[in-house]
């Protein structure tokens, strides 16, 4: 009798554990983190950022529309996304306009089609990674700042992010065209060291006020400014609903907070279309900071960045 009673207590004990374990089997489990590809994070991914801006410019060139007010590119592998500053709910083909137009994508295979490819795309040239949010790479478009970029936090984050974007638009596929000038003492103390290339697009300058004279006398005169758009993002970036497809090299320049003028018009200098990377706390139009865990706030763009640009190396 008692082999009886132990042998039943031993079977209902053995279904309690297989329900249970049919249980916890079926119960849904946390999603693993996503991490972003070798093709997302290496050079790859830039060449179907240059790919997508170019057939852009190509496509508005050949239909007569103005070019889109675009602020971000977030690329995932499998879609190239275009975040605008304004609506604009018809997008060109091959591309597919989202979020009541606020956002335009594309499949990269789709680049690879026939046609028109256009111009290099210089409107875009300062379009650079400023890190990952997840599994997509994220950049962001330096000249539609109004005003300075600035970059506060641990000196080794700033620095290394401010390396990186430097590095990216003179060695990158779609800062082919565009200059960078380092002001001050990053002219001087091995900023880069070695990172990129000698190339005559990568100038210095011992202030910034020399480093606007240099750059407007190298050239030949700043387009007129088309009209503007008054949504946030707008307000925010200074935008014009028309881009010109053609016209002279955008300038980024970087410079020390310690070094940057506080007079006021010191920064009357900075052309539209050009772009001020300041490494330190400082008044800017866009206000971002990085963390010493590698994370990246954007400030006002409110783009997420887990690991910026200076950590994908």
């Amino acid at each position: 009798m008692i082999w009886y009673v132990l042998a039943v207590v031993l079977g209902l004990a053995l279904i309690g554990a297989v329900a249970a374990l049919i249980v916890t089997e079926r119960r849904p489990r946390p999603p693993k983190p996503a991490t972003a590809s070798a093709a997302v994070v290496g050079r790859e991914a830039l060449d179907v950022v240059n790919a997508g801006l170019r057939r852009l410019t190509g496509e508005c060139l050949r239909s007569g529309r103005s070019l889109p007010d675009l602020y971000a590119v977030v690329y995932s592998e499998e879609r190239l996304g275009l975040l605008l500053a304004g609506p604009e709910e018809t997008a060109p083909a091959p591309w597919t306009a989202e979020a009541d137009g606020e956002r335009w994508t594309v499949s990269p295979d789709d680049l690879h089609r026939p046609g028109p490819e256009g111009e290099p795309a210089l409107p875009y040239a300062l379009t650079v990674t400023v890190g990952l949010d997840g599994a997509d790479r994220v950049l962001v478009d330096l000249s539609r700042a109004a005003g300075p970029v600035a970059v506060s936090g641990p000196d080794e984050e700033v620095r290394s992010l401010a390396e990186a974007v430097v590095a990216e638009a003179l060695a990158g596929p779609v800062g082919a065209l565009a200059e960078v000038t380092l002001v001050g003492s990053l002219a001087g103390d091995g900023f880069l060291a070695g990172a990129v290339p000698r190339t005559s697009r990568l100038h210095s300058a011992a202030s910034l006020e020399e480093a606007f004279a240099r750059a407007a006398s190298a050239a030949p005169g700043a387009p007129a400014p088309g009209a503007s758009e008054v949504t946030q993002i707008f307000r925010l970036i200074e935008g014009s609903s028309r881009i010109a497809v053609q016209g002279e090299a955008p300038h980024l320049f970087v410079v020390d907070a310690s070094q940057l003028p506080r007079r006021e018009g010191a920064l009357d200098g900075l052309r539209r279309g050009d772009a001020l990377l300041v490494l330190g706390d400082a008044p800017a139009g866009w206000p971002w900071r990085a963390g010493p865990d590698g994370t990246l706030d954007t400030g006002p763009l409110g783009l997420a960045v887990t690991r910026h640009a200076g950590r994908l190396a």
